[in-house]
């Protein structure tokens, strides 16, 4: 997985062409709910046509040669929520599908959750970790979900991990640097996102990789996420491309 990522690092981020190159693209699922309520229409609508859309965005994916993608699928706290069981059952599904899907295999793609994914219900804790364990081997292609995830949360979790680090004598405390963070946090593997594209009316990134998104360049829809498309996103990664 490294040297795939050296690879990708050595590249850069211009094509022969002059455009920028998408190294990462990361994009939020917001909107799910409020579009059932704003179309008078049941929440398992909502659901299914999200999850079709993100099975199309995994294919696109490949398509667009994009080394990583990151989905926010889900936000840290909504278990009191009265839809959460039901997201849960086609959160559980997908992954019980995705995991036998011939665009992940052929195209070797490589699934991670980021996030306190494993504080959900049980069933879809273990479809998960199928799926991980499924595509643990591939590196052509990184495909994260942030799952029960909270931006905030990731960096007090990388806080905690450095001062046990330096309770146990093996970090000195003037040595941390921003790098030392990185190295911490959930997706510390992975370049930071390039391009994140945000969907739902509301102008706001929600703390998405919060760390990693300083220099990213937003994307608004302006879409709930059941109302998009493959073309808003290929549209959002045009714009991207083309400005200096």
């Amino acid at each position: 997985m490294l040297e795939r990522f050296r690879k990708i690092l050595q590249s850069g981020n211009k094509a022969q062409n002059g455009k920028k190159m998408l190294r990462h693209l990361a994009i939020t699922l917001h909107g799910l709910e409020l579009w059932a309520v704003k179309n008078n229409r049941p929440f398992e609508e909502s659901y299914e046509k999200s999850f079709k859309l993100l099975k199309d965005t995994i294919g696109f994916q490949a398509k667009k040669n994009i080394p990583i993608l990151t989905i926010y699928l889900l936000p840290e706290g909504l278990k009191k929520e009265e839809q959460f069981v039901i997201f849960i059952n086609y959160l559980t599904d997908f992954f019980s599908q995705i995991k036998n899907s011939s665009i992940i295999h052929s195209n070797n793609i490589k699934i991670s959750a980021l996030g306190k994914w494993y504080d959900i219900p049980a069933k879809a804790v273990d479809s998960i970790k199928e799926a991980v364990k499924e595509t643990k081997e591939y590196d052509k292609f990184f495909l994260n979900f942030c799952i029960n995830y909270n931006g905030q949360t990731e960096i007090v979790d990388a806080c905690r991990l450095l001062g046990r680090q330096i309770k146990a004598d093996k970090l000195d405390v003037n040595a941390i640097t921003k790098d030392t963070i990185k190295d911490n946090i959930y997706s510390s593997y992975f370049l930071p996102p390039d391009l994140i594209i945000k969907n739902g009316k509301k102008r706001k990134t929600y703390g998405f990789l919060l760390w990693d998104s300083v220099d990213a360049e937003l994307y608004f829809t302006n879409k709930y996420f059941p109302d998009c498309g493959i073309s808003d996103f290929a549209r959002a990664i045009e714009s991207y491309k083309e400005e200096d």
